[in-house]
């Protein structure tokens, strides 16, 4: 067994007592806090960032086709699925699918109140699977094959202030000339915690929009596209421009919603600043604790010294047991952090107020390349943090620390 190393066992904390013993467990519990609270935050900075990330696309995709026009109203120009973009948005092996829509500006009337909203038209390409986890109640649209239901889904928020439920008729009046309504039957309540969508938001058929606009069958008013990963859309976007028609735009919903990204964007510089401070903090004290265990030890390094050790064997003892200190507070830091993750995915301990957070709980993802560059950082860097309190050994007198008491 390697000499250094042999030593380094017999002076650990588990052989040590008193003093060195809770020196020892302080710089356990240091490093365990420091690396469970950096776990953590990544995981909750992660969850959250994809869980308002996710909500937004499922409203709106990852882009917008829409054609170009220069009002600024709600409602957008219409086209024609014949498009060229249409025909060839098949081939880009990234897309995984498209759904058309069109907005319309109206008044909805409940028994007392009257409120501005925007109709959202969805067609038969709808994807109900992904919007049903919004449902709160009633349940999801029924879009036939020819003609309309008459149905619509309401918003929480919108259902509240006009004191509607599921199954309740209410009057659309379309500001149009000459004026429109339509009596429609409430089906369902959705809640995304969003306001830029629960407060506006009506969700009804495209069929609808296309008869009060006298539009043909196969014309829409945009078409939302969803890519495989939204990470990244930079590289997708060169490749959406060259399959669209001179007269579509493309925009992207990280555009459209830019001071919602912006926001989540600015999550992550505060969570590094975070875990920097606390990494900076942890790999100090571990640096200070083995410059306390060295004096502490001066005796014993003396006598060493004094028996024909070298500095470098001396020193490679501190090394073992601060690597002994290290692996100590990974191994506590991450079951932390795992356990309490595991806890809160499952059981949602922490709630949240939705009105703030967007959500009802504190949400939490899984970023493993992340949690091995934690562990991978904090070891390297506190290795190298560890080589400057053992540098003291070689000013160590072997008389003078042997007479030291």
């Amino acid at each position: 067994m390697n000499l250094s190393y042999f030593i380094a066992k017999r002076i650990s904390f588990k052989r040590a007592g008193g003093f060195s013993a809770t020196i020892h467990k302080i710089a356990v519990g240091s490093l365990a806090m420091g690396i469970a609270v950096s776990i953590l935050s990544f995981m909750v900075l992660g969850g959250f960032q994809s869980t308002v990330s996710d909500k937004v696309y499922g409203f709106t995709g990852h882009y917008q086709v829409q054609r170009f026009t220069m009002s600024n109203a709600f409602e957008e120009a219409p086209f024609s699925l014949k498009s060229d973009f249409v025909q060839e948005y098949g081939q880009l092996p990234f897309v995984e699918r498209i759904q058309s829509f069109a907005h319309k500006a109206a008044l909805i009337k409940g028994e007392n109140e009257v409120e501005g909203i925007l109709v959202k038209g969805v067609g038969k390409d709808f994807d109900t699977l992904a919007f049903k986890k919004y449902i709160k109640e009633g349940r999801l649209l029924k879009i036939p094959e020819t003609g309309t239901s008459n149905e619509v889904m309401l918003s929480k928020v919108i259902a509240n202030k006009l004191l509607l439920k599921v199954g309740d008729k209410v009057t659309l009046y379309f500001v149009q000339d000459p004026p429109r309504f339509r009596r429609v039957e409430v089906v369902g309540i959705f809640e995304t915690y969003l306001e830029n969508f629960d407060e506006k938001i009506v969700i009804g058929e495209l069929q609808t929009i296309r008869n009060l606009n006298d539009w043909g069958e196969d014309q829409v008013g945009g078409l939302e596209v969803f890519v495989e990963d939204s990470k990244k859309i930079a590289s997708y976007t060169p490749q959406l421009e060259d399959i669209m028609d001179f007269d579509l735009k493309l925009i992207a919903s990280k555009d459209k919603f830019l001071e919602i990204f912006d926001w989540l964007t600015l999550l992550d510089t505060n969570v590094y600043v975070f875990v920097g401070l606390i990494a900076f903090v942890a790999i100090f004290n571990m640096g200070a604790i083995l410059f306390i265990l060295i004096m502490e030890r001066t005796q014993m390094i003396g006598l060493l010294k004094a028996m024909g050790a070298a500095n470098k064997q001396i020193r490679r003892i501190f090394f073992w047991n601060g690597m002994n200190i290290l692996a100590r507070g990974l191994l506590i830091g991450n079951a932390i952090g795992f356990g309490f993750g595991i806890l809160q995915d499952n059981f949602k301990l922490i709630p949240l107020d939705p009105a703030s957070y967007y959500m009802s709980y504190v949400p939490i993802e899984w970023n493993w390349p992340i949690f091995i560059y934690i562990n991978l950082g904090i070891t390297l860097l506190t290795a190298l943090v560890l080589f400057i309190p053992v540098m003291v050994i070689s000013r160590v007198d072997p008389i003078k620390s042997i007479r030291f008491d």
